[in-house]
């Protein structure tokens, strides 16, 4: 029997958010968010544990957006053997309309035997069922992308914790600087330090496995050129852009930089106020000590420049980088 199938609702339910990391098969699983990484390890979690309770699962993966009506009610009716069934679904924020129709009708009586995993990456298209089944009471699987760097070092830390492997704090940090552009890349990195390395995973550990890709970030040009080491961001950014680095995110590594100093210039700031991890803040206020309030307002002025330049509005883009960097190092306070 399924474990824990999913009911039609009699009156409103509050939608019921799950992790990813936690999902448990259900009658219906709404996987809902553009991250196409968590989507993939959430359904890899839920088919896991489906084979885990019945090995002969019958698997059938449909498309919405190329769904032919009839198919949802086809599949899930009972086989003549009784295996219990999986149903994936792909490309529900394109549904057309016969899925729509299909799966509204189904989420009346849904099978006994089938867990239905449906994946939304968002958008409205068909609300009126990402409703229903909100109001049903089945879980939803939230995957929404993450764009800070907080929310990536979270995923970091939550990846060591589950292997109940040690990582130092610097050592998350110097991996999503190095690595964290891409999740699945982040991800793959987690994996590797914890299946190849020794004992706690060290700064000097990442060093080691990724210490040319840490070079060659925008953030270490960053750091460098707001601390006023002119040399060593320029030669940071020279090596970057040789090895391929677009330009465009070393001008947005910098600009989030100098906008993060601004926000903690006020002394009655906090590190939630100001939408910052804790060792963001902390590392913010300390470069803060070297800016004064106009050269930061010229060089954000200038990076809002050099964006539009970089971004087509310039006919060299790697020389007015270059040039932000040389303004930006030579604007820091010296002591």
């Amino acid at each position: 029997m399924n474990p824990s199938p999913a009911r039609p609702a009699n009156r409103k339910t509050a939608a019921r958010t799950v992790s990813w990391r936690d999902v448990e098969p259900a009658g219906v699983v709404l996987i809902s968010g553009p991250e196409e990484y968590l989507a993939h390890r959430a359904k890899d979690r839920i088919r896991s544990l489906v084979r885990g309770i019945h090995p002969d699962v019958e698997l059938t993966q449909l498309d919405a957006s190329s769904y032919a009506a009839g198919q949802l009610t086809m599949v899930a009716s009972p086989s003549l053997f009784g295996e219990s069934k999986l149903v994936e679904v792909a490309s529900a924020a394109q549904m057309n309309d016969d899925f729509l129709a299909d799966t509204l009708a189904y989420l009346k009586t849904p099978a006994e035997e089938v867990t239905l995993v449906i994946h939304h990456s968002g958008g409205t298209r068909g609300k009126k069922l990402l409703d229903a089944i909100k109001a049903s009471g089945s879980p939803v699987v939230d995957c929404q992308a993450m764009k800070k760097d907080s929310e990536k070092l979270e995923f970091v830390r939550a990846e060591f914790k589950a292997a109940r492997k040690g990582l130092e704090p610097a050592a998350g940090q110097a991996l999503v600087a190095a690595v964290g552009a891409s999740l699945p890349d982040l991800a793959a990195a987690c994996s590797q330090l914890i299946s190849d390395a020794q004992g706690t995973v060290t700064e000097a550990t990442v060093d080691q496995y990724y210490g040319g890709r840490v070079e060659a970030t925008g953030f270490k040009v960053a750091d460098a050129a707001i601390a006023g080491r002119g040399a060593a961001a320029l030669s940071m950014l020279r090596h970057a852009l040789a090895t391929g680095l677009d330009p465009v995110p070393i001008v947005a590594v910098l600009a989030m930089k100098l906008r993060q100093i601004a926000k903690v210039k006020s002394a009655s700031v906090s590190a939630k106020d100001a939408g910052m991890a804790p060792w963001q803040f902390d590392q913010a206020r300390k470069e803060a000590r070297a800016w004064d309030s106009a050269a930061l307002a010229r060089c954000i002025q200038l990076l809002a420049e050099t964006d539009a330049q970089v971004k087509g509005a310039g006919r060299d883009p790697e020389y007015a980088v270059e040039h932000a960097v040389r303004i930006i190092a030579s604007s820091v306070a010296r002591h």
